[in-house]
């Protein structure tokens, strides 16, 4: 009577088991399902946040003397930044930061150096240091990019 039943009921779990297997492959989302999905969800368009746009005018930093040369050689631009809406006030109160900042990276060139760049490596390069200083002072950074809005090398 004893062995009949365990039998019933380790019959009874293996039916369970089975069971729970079979609902769990049934309701997992299929490989080519899930890359339709995806897929569709990468098509819609995605909506354009409108943008905020805060300037920092004249920030002029002396460039580095190369080897052999004498004489003093300026660099001179205006940066662009495009923020949120709601993240306006909040980039105008870093603009001190942001100016030490890009005076900081700007100042490491020489005239060789400076020259050879693309308005776009500047920009890449400002973008590169913002966000490592954020990053180190652990705070979001307000604004998405700097973009150069003039660019004068004397």
């Amino acid at each position: 009577m004893k062995m009949k039943m365990i039998l019933a009921i380790v019959g009874a779990v293996i039916v369970s088991a089975a069971g729970a297997g079979g609902a769990v492959w049934w309701f997992m989302p299929k490989p080519a399902a899930a890359a339709g999905a995806e897929k569709k969800e990468a098509e819609k368009p995605k909506e354009a946040k409108p943008m905020k746009y805060v300037t920092l005018d004249k920030v002029i930093v002396m460039l580095r003397r190369g080897p052999d040369e004498g004489d003093t050689h300026y660099l001179s631009t205006d940066l662009v930044l495009a923020t949120e809406p709601a993240k306006e006030k909040e980039t105008k109160e870093n603009l001190p930061l942001l100016r030490s900042l890009a005076v900081k990276t700007l100042s490491s060139y020489t005239m060789a150096e400076a020259s050879g760049m693309t308005v776009e490596k500047y920009a890449e390069q400002l973008n590169h240091s913002f966000d490592a200083a954020y990053e180190h002072d652990h705070m979001e950074k307000p604004f998405h990019e700097v973009m150069i809005g003039k660019l004068i090398i004397e």
